[in-house]
């Protein structure tokens, strides 16, 4: 159980610098962009931002994964990280697919 938990923090870590970093370079582009007298493409202000649904559907999505993982090793002998990585991608995939589909519907 202790390795599955330095995975997570190593992977958070990385995730957490790697989306620091491009957030910057990002913003510099931005910033660039706007000096020179253009508009940035990814500015849009009648459409709707669904990227907050996504991350919320994508982390409940994670949480049940752990949480079905947990039960799945109680209550099998299914290896642990076997249990918790697959329940993980699972949920963390079908959330994000119901993301998809609710951007989709709205949109419409």
């Amino acid at each position: 159980m202790e390795h599955i938990s330095e995975v997570f923090i190593t992977a958070i870590v990385f995730a957490g610098i790697y989306s620091v970093i491009r957030l910057l370079v990002h913003r510099k582009e931005r910033i660039m962009l706007i000096e020179k007298g253009g508009s940035s493409p990814e500015i849009k202000m009648d459409l709707p931002s669904f990227s907050a649904l996504k991350f919320g559907l994508l982390f409940i999505g994670v949480g049940i994964g752990i949480l079905a993982g947990s039960i799945i090793v109680a209550t099998t002998v299914l290896i642990p990280e076997v249990a918790y990585f697959s329940m993980i991608f699972l949920f963390g995939g079908l959330a994000l697919v119901i993301s998809h589909l609710l951007e989709k519907k709205e949109k419409n």
